[in-house]
């Protein structure tokens, strides 16, 4: 069955896989006993496993935390306009520069580790100046997110497994119809803030805490998602390199899941 995740849908192995007829790797292993997990301290370099999968984010994972580490430690103590409009400014570079990447990344073919590497980095720059900014206002927040967002990862798992979680078309479809809508919505606020007019999606009133708190259930939405390629994707016995195609779509979800904690985080404390 043919993903509709872009992420995902651009895939050839797993638009072939799930059609029972991908080439050289075998039949489809159906039985999750089957299921590869690699060679303890060794990855199989044939086939994505569960291992490879977990090796690859969380090396897209520690990239976005070393980039946005550093990120904090570069600005420094937010004292100043300059101060200010210097965050401002890594925000909007490495905001820039992971939407455009990402968009590399979700359309195309054969998944390249490099951009997916480069993607974390430049998103760690833009969570490291955002996180500035929040913390500034509102001492102790981005530490209640990080933990807020690996508590819904968790959570998202277990449900995933135990409550054993089907993925339908229509899900699919769904859950892309919705992040498509999300980023059209977001580019337009910006678009129209510059000619003054405030939307509200990103302010701190009603509006603002809706779209937020929709975005953070969209963000476990694309989570789900994500186990779903995971899962089919090892029976399926996809080559090990679509490990980085998980380890993406695993670090969008994680990162869409953590900035709108921390904006619902923020609208809380506020009041």
């Amino acid at each position: 069955m043919k993903s509709n995740n872009p992420v995902f849908a651009r895939s050839e192995e797993f638009n072939r896989a799930s059609s029972n007829a991908y080439p050289g790797y075998g039949d489809t292993v159906t039985d999750p006993s089957q299921w590869g997990t690699g060679t303890p301290g060794q990855v199989d370099q044939s086939r994505m496993t569960v291992d490879s999968v977990v090796q690859k984010t969380a090396i897209s994972i520690a990239l976005v935390f070393a980039a946005a580490f550093a990120t904090w430690w570069y600005t420094g103590e937010v004292s100043s306009s300059a101060d200010l409009g210097q965050v401002y400014l890594l925000a909007m570079l490495g905001a820039g520069g992971a939407f455009l990447l990402s968009l590399v990344n979700s359309f195309k073919r054969v998944i390249s580790p490099a951009l997916v590497m480069a993607f974390a980095v430049a998103e760690g720059v833009a969570l490291g100046a955002i996180s500035k900014l929040f913390e500034a206002q509102f001492p102790g927040i981005v530490m209640s997110a990080v933990l807020g967002t690996f508590a819904a990862f968790a959570g998202t798992l277990a449900a995933y497994k135990v409550l054993d979680i089907k993925v339908g078309d229509k899900f699919r479809r769904g859950v892309v119809a919705g992040m498509f809508g999300m980023v059209g919505l977001g580019l337009l606020s910006i678009v129209l803030g510059f000619f003054g007019i405030d939307t509200g999606l990103y302010g701190s009133g009603g509006l603002g805490f809706i779209f937020a708190l929709a975005g953070l259930v969209l963000g476990i939405f694309m989570l789900i998602l994500d186990f779903d390629f995971v899962e089919n994707g090892v029976a399926a016995g996809l080559p090990e390199r679509e490990s980085w195609r998980a380890a993406f779509g695993l670090t969008v979800a994680l990162v869409w899941i953590y900035t709108n904690l921390l904006r619902i985080l923020a609208i809380l404390r506020g009041d």
